[in-house]
């Protein structure tokens, strides 16, 4: 796994996704917020549903682009921690609030 990024290093369409995340929403994709199911298994290892994945809007798309943020933990608006992939889950960044 890469380095961790802080939050502040992070696009500004990422830090506005990470606020929708403490602030329960709303959010803009129907998919957000829907379980994470790590099958790459890039991430550690934790019990199905304990990851949710939120999409970072990317400038020009016209889908939901290749970026996400990834939560975990057991209350989606207290997440224990949080990753940030720009390349549809070949890689993720932890990050630094």
């Amino acid at each position: 796994m890469a380095a961790a990024v802080a939050l502040t290093a992070l696009p500004p369409q990422a830090q506005t996704t990470y606020r929708l995340i403490l602030g329960g929403g709303p959010f803009p994709y129907e998919k957000d917020g829907s379980v994470f199911g790590n099958r790459e298994r890039r991430l550690p290892a934790r019990a199905r549903g304990y990851y949710r994945e939120y999409t970072v809007k990317t400038p020009r798309a016209r889908n939901r682009g290749a970026r996400r943020i990834i939560c975990g933990g057991q209350r989606p608006t207290r997440p224990d921690t949080c990753y940030y992939t720009d390349d549809h889950y070949a890689s993720f960044r932890p990050i630094t609030p």
